[in-house]
């Protein structure tokens, strides 16, 4: 190579790195305004398990949080608590405080031991309290608010000749009060900008409840107080310390179980006629064996997101094995299993979890599963169907239709609901090979089944073309990025997020749509700490649902 050649050659480098490094800086944004959220029932016993260990029980019922833009995390801030809710929440933290100061706990528990058991020790039971009020309000707790929890337990102690029961009606107050149930962000003034910022505990939370699904740590804690958060090095290191962390599964956990609806598993009913061998064990280990999928590809292997939908490796237990129709070597443990190359099962979308959470009771639905597909892996909004629809039409047993497929012909037939079908239909068609339970059959009513289908003009003639289909969508991780960005915030994504989300899309894309490196890019983004004391403008069809169809 000549001189000329290797400065033309280096001058080309030069411009490829600085062409990429403009293509690969972070869009500004004006965020929205800070949030009160109330906490998620898997927050609140992730919170307990962290504080107290996983030996105390919670044992209560939760009022449901409405899923808002197709999430929780969403909903959640905009729930409130009923008056029945909060007799709930004191019963709750009355009896997760009594199990705290039990004999069994207390000595792992507590950090001090009353001089007289039967009398009294504010300076026990103020140490005790101070320190676990501070990760239960996820900050130091005012000399006010250590009092008055201290003299509750003084006064117990004394009326009941019990110093343990007192501490436990000192707990009690902090486990029952808004500043633990509610996830209150506050902001300060940056002179710098002229406009208002998260302060270092609040920014300590966000990061925690995105990646944790859980308070933050006294680590994160101390990181925000030292004002450490207030900067980009500062919120990286506590990143990569948290991604490190063995929370992380449990933040993952929480995450997919909200974008996927999983939580839908504590209302899912199998008639027990038709489907005998899908009982109580194969509900709840189909819901196990979804996130255990994801965690192990996503997280311990680290393959491309995109993978989940041709994936055949995940775990088996004996409960699943007789749904599946497979042989478990252990069935009563999980152990690992990975179908065949000719297994018609490739992909999320055709284990259990998916198959018979997104069917009718007694049948199938691949207007369910299609829909479901479209709106939870797509975020592709699918309309509901009109009031004026007659379902008679697409449910009578004397119809001459022997498969969904001849059956689903009326919807063509029916202008108001022609549209909507045609974009559900032939996903769902492609997964009939798989009955109500998710159960593998090669007829119905004694019709051969035809599983070929379409989806965004892509045709395929089985499950396994579905699935490939999938990962080859664009849709597919664009979906992920931006309903993970919403669960991040507990919000809807603004308008003025619209560049900030184009970018993370493409650095999904430059990092190989590996889970942690989104996950990375949001945490460490000036996006997700961004607040703004504007109203907030949703940007329709752009929300965590995604484009409408």
């Amino acid at each position: 190579m000549s001189g000329l050649q290797r400065v033309i050659t280096g001058c080309a480098v030069i411009v490829l790195v600085a062409l990429a490094g403009c293509g690969s800086r972070e869009p500004t944004t004006k965020g929205a305004p800070p949030t009160v959220r109330l906490l998620t029932e898997s927050q609140y016993r992730n919170i307990i398990a962290d504080v107290f260990g996983r030996q105390i029980e919670v044992a209560g019922r939760f009022d449901p949080v409405v899923r808002t833009e197709g999430l929780l995390a969403v909903g959640a801030g905009l729930a409130t608590v009923t008056p029945s809710g909060v007799e709930r929440y004191v019963a709750l933290a009355r009896s997760i405080a009594q199990q705290v100061v039990a004999a069994q706990n207390r000595d792992s528990l507590l950090p001090c031991k009353p001089t007289d058991p039967q009398q009294a020790d504010q300076k026990c039971a103020s140490e005790f309290l101070t320190r676990t009020g501070r990760l239960l309000f996820r900050r130091a707790l005012s000399a006010t608010e250590i009092a008055a929890a201290s003299d509750l337990a003084t006064t117990g102690a004394h009326e009941q000749h019990d110093f343990y029961a007192g501490l436990a009606l000192g707990l009690q107050s902090l486990l029952a009060a808004p500043d633990f149930l509610f996830v209150t962000e506050t902001v300060r003034d940056d002179p710098r900008s002229k406009t208002v910022q998260l302060d270092g505990l609040s920014r300590a939370s966000r990061l925690a409840f995105f990646l944790w699904n859980s308070m933050p740590d006294e680590n994160l804690l101390q990181a925000a107080e030292r004002g450490e958060l207030d900067s980009a090095a500062g919120v990286g290191r506590q990143v990569e310390r948290m991604l490190d962390s063995p929370r992380l599964e449990s933040g993952v956990r929480a995450m997919f179980t909200d974008l996927w609806a999983l939580d839908d598993f504590a209302t899912l009913e199998k008639d027990p006629t038709l489907f005998p061998a899908f009982g109580l064990a194969a509900a709840n280990d189909a819901r196990e064996q979804t996130l255990r999928t994801l965690v192990d590809a996503l997280l311990v292997r680290d393959v491309d997101y995109r993978e989940i939908f041709t994936n055949r490796k995940t775990f088996m237990t004996g409960a699943l094995g007789i749904v599946y129709r497979v042989p478990v070597d252990a069935p009563g443990e999980w152990t690992p299993f990975e179908f065949d190359r000719d297994d018609p099962r490739a992909g999320i979308q055709t284990q259990l979890g998916f198959l018979a959470l997104h069917s009718h009771a007694g049948k199938s639905s691949p207007t369910l599963r299609g829909k479901a597909v479209r709106e939870l892996l797509l975020c592709q909004r699918v309309p509901d169907p009109p009031s004026t629809v007659n379902f008679d039409r697409f449910n009578d047993p004397a119809s001459p239709g022997q498969t969904a497929r001849a059956r689903l012909q009326v919807h063509s037939t029916e202008p108001s609901c022609a549209g909507c079908h045609r974009l559900m239909d032939p996903i769902g068609l492609a997964l009939e090979n798989f009955d109500g339970a998710g159960q593998w059959r090669e007829r119905e009513n004694g019709e051969p089944i035809d599983v070929r289908g379409e989806i965004n003009g892509v045709a395929f003639d089985d499950p396994a073309g579905l699935g490939t289909a999938l990962a080859d969508d664009p849709a597919a991780p664009a979906c992920l990025v931006r309903r993970s960005y919403s669960y991040a915030l507990g919000r809807p994504i603004e308008r003025n997020e619209r560049k900030f989300l184009s970018y993370l899309d493409a650095s999904f894309a430059r990092d190989g749509y590996r889970l942690r490196s989104l996950l990375r890019r949001i945490a460490t983004s000036e996006a997700f700490f961004k607040v703004t004391t504007q109203p907030m403008q949703v940007a329709r069809g752009e929300s965590s649902e995604g484009p409408t169809s």
